[in-house]
């Protein structure tokens, strides 16, 4: 189960995965760097990149963990066309992303986003950009669990909030 999209797209290196395993982020990071170096625009000034974890708590108390589900194909498609997206929107060397899915206990490794731009800002922004939207645009559904007890999770407001202001900075 791990699906990677990966080609050269606009100049960039771009490439998504969803899968069930942990990831390495220093392997992905030397992904993302060698492919910001090698590509044709080249100029890569910036790396910044994301790691997110699995909390270990929610607005009731305490969790175990976290089940997360997703319809093949789209998943993948849709997460290859936000990375894509970033690096048109923030004119990036490289860009990438890698979601789990699967059950995945508090304080593992969920979600990894990079984003490499001749200058700071961009590749600030583009991380950003890249963690507010794949909440929004990317098929994933999400249940929290705690023993034998679990939950599905609904859409937050905050999200919801961080997705629009790049909606409306078109």
């Amino acid at each position: 189960m791990n699906s990677l999209f990966s080609h050269l797209s606009l100049g960039a290196n771009v490439f998504s995965v969803i899968q069930q395993q942990d990831f390495d982020h220093t392997e992905l990071y030397q992904r993302l760097h060698s492919t910001a170096v090698d590509t044709a625009t080249g100029n890569t000034g910036a790396i910044v990149t994301f790691t997110g974890l699995v909390r270990d708590f929610n607005q009731s108390g305490d969790i175990d963990g976290i089940v997360l589900e997703h319809y093949p194909g789209m998943t993948e498609k849709a997460l290859f066309e936000l990375v894509e997206e970033a690096v048109s929107r923030f004119a990036l060397t490289s860009a990438g992303a890698v979601h789990r899915v699967g059950r995945i206990l508090n304080n593992e490794q969920i979600v990894w986003v990079g984003a490499a731009a001749p200058h700071r800002q961009a590749a600030f922004d583009a991380a950003c950009f890249l963690m507010d939207m794949l909440k929004q645009s990317v098929p994933l559904w999400k249940k929290e669990f705690k023993g034998d007890s679990e939950h599905w999770v609904e859409t937050k407001a905050s999200d919801d909030k961080a997705a629009l202001k790049w909606m409306k900075k078109r």
